[in-house]
């Protein structure tokens, strides 16, 4: 399934959605701070897509030496954020099949940076799974702030026992 089958599939998609606040998140994924980069999921569709929310505030740790004067979301740290949302995403579509296991980074592609993320934006991280074999999942993510595309990316994950 390529990217435009995966979103016209999230399109159809039952309307089977679910909210995970920071809370639930923390059962869901072992991050934690500083590291830590989902304030809340709004939106989970099993097996097909999940939006996640960062709250981004001068307070975090990486504007200390990310151009103090000039305050920049680093873009890797956004694409962590995707990562963090992928990984919700496929604990809440496995279940109880989840339990103790983790969601390994494998590939990052196609990483395009539209605009800076700055403090006081909303990133909304909006992930669709475009395909699965075995414990591989692929998925393509945008970041949006005000609607805007601020960030791209395709990437795989690899699901392993911890």
């Amino acid at each position: 399934m390529d990217a435009s089958e995966a979103r016209a599939a999230e399109a159809a998609a039952p309307a089977t959605v679910e909210t995970f606040d920071i809370a639930q998140i923390m059962r869901a994924i072992p991050h934690r701070y500083p590291f830590l980069m989902v304030d809340r999921v709004v939106e989970v569709r099993k097996n097909v897509s999940a939006i996640g929310i960062k709250n981004v505030t001068i307070n975090e740790n990486f504007f200390q030496g990310h151009f103090p004067e000039h305050p920049v979301m680093p873009g890797v740290l956004i694409i962590e954020c995707m990562a963090q949302t992928a990984a919700v995403l496929v604990v809440e579509t496995l279940g109880p099949e989840a339990r103790g296991k983790l969601v390994y980074f494998m590939t990052v592609e196609n990483a395009k940076f539209r605009k800076p993320v700055v403090p006081g934006d909303q990133m909304r991280v909006h992930v669709v799974k475009e395909k699965q074999r075995a414990n591989i999942w692929k998925f393509a993510a945008e970041a949006k702030v005000d609607g805007k595309v601020v960030a791209e990316a395709t990437y795989a994950a690899m699901i392993l026992d911890r």
